[in-house]
């Protein structure tokens, strides 16, 4: 079962690896993994924007 694209928690998702970035704890390879994963989340908001867009656009 496809699971809905859910904007407001990608959102939260981002800032909370916003914060975890700026941490001087975190480490190297944990920044790593938190900026592919930024880079998932954004692609989907933007596919998840772009749609909506376009859903408006048609009415």
């Amino acid at each position: 079962m496809e699971q809905k694209f859910d904007y407001t928690k990608a959102m939260a998702e981002l800032e909370e690896i916003s914060r975890k970035v700026d941490d001087p704890a975190t480490s190297l390879d944990d920044i790593g993994a938190l900026v592919k994963r930024s880079k998932e989340l954004i692609k989907a908001c933007r596919d998840y924007l772009r749609t909506v867009r376009e859903s408006i656009e048609q009415q």
